[in-house]
């Protein structure tokens, strides 16, 4: 099937509901991981523990080191006692916020609502498509300590059970507060495990991604180009730009943990034709079939959903077939799936 042409439902598989795992392992590192060659199409089943014989000395392991806010908070409008919810996505400036508000229809330009018993006011500025919002909050003291205590962990719709412990849902490596959901390719390691890889020789990099609307918003198209990829904010250091540099130059593979990590690297390739420079700003990269990469060799990623952009980016990498019969093998070895699931190292 030529890539020009392919649907959303091109990219759909059966997944058996209870796959989809609900509670984070105990033990990271224990997730089962399917390793995948790309070029042959060939898998095997392992441990994530073994990641690290996928690495070689002088390869770099690069992460997305956001750091999830507890972003869902629950509120009520002062005027009618109605109850909002609210999910936090991006800061745009200042005390403004881009939000999601359920239910939508009450929360109109002017409206207030109350968070806290007043600890946190926010008044609707602007409506957008899909239930987003416009907020500006007022508060006394500082903002991320309020919304540390009011605030949920925005977990995926998908996943039913109460998280216990809030940290399950963060890396380990989580520095920049700002994402509206975890990048959840980075929930297999522990520190252990990144120390063994850094004794190894291998370089550790990190960038920062906040994961955004684009996480939770489904392919309603049915021609995948007509989709719309929501932005997102990224920036990669110097520092981490250098060490990049220097394990190409040397020979190194560049290995990226999560979809947040590629889409990251491949946003900056594609805006200096291939080349790795530190940069910030915000990127709506959509990676499907047919993308060229410019900086990606091999990924870490868990198992996404069905007819998703995620499953698209990976497809970019896999080709289609090789992708969709290594699922069909993951399901009939019921593997776990989605944030809290197994994962796959691709190559």
């Amino acid at each position: 099937m030529s890539e020009e042409h392919l649907t959303t439902e091109d990219f759909n598989y059966n997944l058996p509901e209870e796959l989809i795992a609900q509670t984070p392992l105990e033990k990271r590192d224990q997730s089962r991981m399917l390793v995948l060659d790309s070029k042959t199409g060939e898998y095997c089943d392992d441990y994530f523990y073994n990641v690290i014989d996928e690495l070689n000395p002088g390869d770099a392991l690069v992460m997305n080191d956001s750091r999830v806010m507890p972003a869902r908070i629950y509120g009520v409008k002062p005027e009618t006692g109605g109850h909002v919810e609210m999910l936090l996505l991006n800061n745009i400036k200042g005390d403004q916020w881009e939000t999601l508000v359920k239910p939508a229809k009450r929360a109109k330009v002017g409206t207030k609502i109350s968070f806290g018993d007043g600890a946190l006011i926010a008044t609707v500025t602007e409506e957008l498509e899909h239930g987003g919002r416009i907020i500006e909050f007022e508060y006394d003291g500082i903002f991320m300590e309020i919304l540390d205590k009011l605030g949920e962990m925005p977990l995926p719709p998908y996943i039913k059970e109460k998280l216990e412990d809030k940290e399950m849902y963060q890396t380990v490596y989580s520095r920049e507060i700002g994402s509206a959901a975890a990048p959840t390719a980075g929930l297999h390691f522990t520190k252990e495990l990144l120390q063994k890889i850094e004794d190894k020789g291998v370089k550790l990099v990190y960038l920062t991604l906040h994961v955004g609307l684009g996480t939770f918003r489904p392919v309603s198209e049915d021609k995948i180009e007509n989709h719309k990829m929501h932005s997102e904010f990224y920036r990669l250091s110097q520092e981490s730009a250098d060490i990049l540099n220097e394990v190409r130059k040397n020979g190194g593979k560049i290995v990226a943990t999560g979809t947040t990590s590629i889409r990251t690297l491949e946003t900056i390739g594609s805006k200096f034709n291939g080349e790795i420079k530190a940069d910030s700003g915000w990127t709506d990269i959509f990676i499907k079939p047919g993308y060229e990469w410019k900086v990606v060799q091999a990924f870490i990623t868990n198992f996404h959903l069905p007819k998703s952009t995620l499953v698209m980016l990976v497809a970019a990498f896999t080709g289609r077939e090789n992708i969709l019969n290594a699922y069909k093998h993951a399901v009939e070895e019921k593997y776990r799936f989605f944030s809290f699931g197994d994962a796959m190292f691709i190559k």
